[in-house]
């Protein structure tokens, strides 16, 4: 028994030395992706201007659109973050394309659910995760989005914002300033942007390795599951798991399979969205006091205070009705497939709508 145990206890150990390592090296990516795309940033301008992105709506549907491309609402609020540093937005612009990449970042979940369906399970479970988790998202985001708007615009959180330490800005650039100047000097502006871009998706991804799998686990997790399945329990979960993830499309997607085993209904998944959609602005104000400076951050703030605000209200006051509306819009858009088709086009064109004004 023993020489079985050693064996094991030492894979356990070079498993977990080996997630560590690829979530520092996942947060260093994230830096520098940050530093090169801030150097490419000022060749954007004419790109935007050519597709017409001026304006709160426009923002809005850029960064909603652009995160379903990302299928990650991370990178594209880190971007948002980086173009206004370097000017290339004003603050309501940066405000609404960071807001639109929340309202998009969901769309991982109903995708992942969507081919478990088609190619996998013949469950429709895991579908169903994923309209309420856009569901939820939409409710709870879009509120959340007026009121932090009217909080940047009178200026409740001016000098709240903390300032980016000294020592921290020189450590970053002596460590990326060589090879952000070497790719700034070999490539056209847009091309160091989106290596810049290109570098953050890698960054997420290569920090999803430092997570530990839940194959292998499935006893353990369903009796914790079992505990966690209530209110106050699944919402800490939505925050604790998004913060480590650091990203809100792998700790929502994470659902899908745990709804396909059984794991959790979707009546549960409600709080953890509601977690996750607060906690998902860790990485965001991370980015903005790298690179944005205060304006930024009171950007990033502002929408932090509001989501957690309406998400507390959802929660508590109105989660009764909240979770009913939301269910039930859920069985309508699922019960026929036309329904189901006319939600995925409406959720397409909305923010096509908003760039096209």
């Amino acid at each position: 028994m023993e020489r079985r145990a050693r064996p094991d206890a030492a894979a356990r150990v070079l498993r977990g030395l080996a997630r560590g390592l690829a979530g520092v090296a996942g947060l260093v990516l994230f830096a520098l992706a940050l530093d090169i795309a801030r150097a490419g940033a000022g060749s954007l301008a004419p790109l935007l201007s050519t597709l017409d992105v001026a304006g709160v709506a426009n923002g809005l549907g850029f960064g909603w659109l652009f995160a379903y491309v990302a299928l990650s609402g991370s990178p594209v609020a880190a971007i948002g973050v980086t173009l206004l540093s370097e000017g290339v937005l004003r603050e309501t612009e940066a405000f609404a394309v960071i807001a639109g990449s929340r309202l998009g970042a969901s769309f991982v979940v109903l995708a992942a659910g969507f081919l478990a369906y088609r190619f996998g399970r013949r469950s429709g479970d895991g579908l169903a995760i994923g309209i309420v988790a856009m569901l939820a998202t939409f409710a709870t985001q879009g509120p959340a989005v007026a009121l932090g708007f009217v909080a940047l615009r009178g200026g409740w959180l001016d000098g709240i914002a903390p300032a980016t330490p000294g020592a921290v800005l020189r450590g970053a650039d002596a460590a990326f300033d060589p090879v952000t100047e070497a790719l700034d000097g070999a490539l056209p502006g847009l091309l160091v942007f989106a290596a810049g871009a290109a570098l953050l998706l890698l960054a997420f991804a290569v920090f999803e390795r430092a997570l530990p799998r839940l194959e292998g686990e499935a006893e353990g997790i369903r009796r914790r599951l079992a505990v966690l399945n209530r209110r106050p329990l699944m919402f800490l979960m939505g925050v604790l798991v998004t913060l480590t993830t650091l990203s809100v499309a792998v700790s929502l997607t994470a659902l899908v399979p745990l709804a396909l085993r059984g794991y959790v209904r979707r009546e549960h998944v409600i709080p953890y969205v509601l977690g996750a959609n607060i906690a998902t602005f860790a990485d965001t104000l991370g980015a903005s006091v790298l690179v944005g400076g205060e304006a930024a951050t009171a950007i990033v703030l502002a929408q932090m205070a509001s989501t957690a605000l309406v998400a507390g209200v959802a929660l508590t006051v109105l989660y009764g009705p909240y979770r009913a509306a939301i269910l039930a819009a859920e069985r309508w858009i699922a019960a026929r497939p036309r329904r189901l088709a006319a939600f995925l086009g409406a959720i397409v064109a909305v923010p096509l709508l908003l760039l096209a004004l």
